[in-house]
């Protein structure tokens, strides 16, 4: 069995807006990109409109810092610099069109 990394996710979502499946795709994601990386990707239910991604006790997204879900591709940018800085993530880390349109 291949090594892993020592690195934890934790998403906390809220049980009361029923957000358990964006944050089960979520860490789905994760852990299919982060094979080698993650230890674990925790689900962590929560209230109040909690949307929340902590890597390595590093809150890396808010839902309310942000006023929005991360769409995946910012998420694993995010996960990446936390837990595998340098590392490449091939087309998730090349620019959308409209990314590049507005540079």
């Amino acid at each position: 069995m291949p090594e892993t990394g020592g690195n934890i996710v934790t998403i906390t979502y809220c049980t009361q807006c029923r957000w358990m499946l964006r944050a089960a795709w979520m860490a789905q994601e994760l852990l299919t990109t982060f094979e080698q990386e993650l230890a674990e990707v925790g689900l962590r239910p929560g209230t109040g409109g909690v949307f929340e991604v902590v890597a390595n006790r590093t809150t890396i997204w808010s839902r309310t810092a942000e006023g929005r879900f991360p769409d995946i591709k910012e998420l694993k940018q995010r996960v990446r610099d936390q837990v595998a800085p340098g590392r490449n993530l091939g087309h998730t880390d090349t620019p959308a069109a409209s990314d590049r349109d507005h540079s």
